[in-house]
């Protein structure tokens, strides 16, 4: 048996060829692109010298005139009388779109709905009021709004009579609700 001995170089140099990647071609270098002036090389372009080393170019439009492109022609619209703007409009698309607005709410009437409102505030609801006076809820709510422990009040009211409607619900719907109620709670 006859081995020789390994040397220092066989131990730190690889026995082994690397893989080499090829690199790939690059595409030569391009020179910048050449900027060409249109005014220059128009050949429609007439150009005009002016004092204090100015130039005029004009250049004729790319299409033909057309007689809306003139001014000065008889039959461009340009000269025609300035057309009514509502008749430019389309029509409304619903007839609801058409209802006149209502009349306004006179100071009395204003004085009578906070009457109304303040002394009976679970008969006379803001809807109730709206189409009595012939008015929007908001408008109501606007210019007689109830005070706090008033409002409260009512509003115990209508839950109550809510809470009667709520009793006829569901096993779900009612869960859901709890569910969404406490929920409000970590609010």
């Amino acid at each position: 048996m006859n081995r020789r001995a390994p040397s220092v170089f066989s131990i730190f140099s690889r026995s082994y060829a690397t893989k080499i990647t090829p690199r790939k071609p690059r595409a030569p270098e391009r020179p910048p692109p050449k900027q060409i002036d249109p005014l220059e090389t128009s050949p429609n372009a007439v150009k005009t010298a002016l004092p204090g080393n100015l130039t005029f170019i004009h250049r004729p439009p790319p299409s033909a005139p057309t007689p809306h492109s003139l001014s000065v022609n008889p039959t461009s619209p340009l000269l025609r009388p300035a057309s009514d703007p509502a008749q430019a409009v389309p029509p409304r698309l619903r007839a609801s779109d058409e209802k006149p607005e209502p009349e306004r709410v006179t100071d009395a009437q204003i004085h009578m709905i906070r009457y109304l409102r303040k002394t009976q505030p679970l008969l006379w609801t803001r809807s109730k009021l709206a189409k009595k006076f012939n008015c929007t809820e908001n408008f109501v709510g606007m210019i007689a709004r109830l005070e706090n422990p008033v409002r409260k009040e009512v509003l115990k009211v209508r839950d109550e009579a809510h809470d009667e409607a709520r009793s006829k619900w569901g096993h779900k719907k009612s869960l859901v609700r709890d569910i969404r109620k406490k929920r409000k709670e970590f609010w």
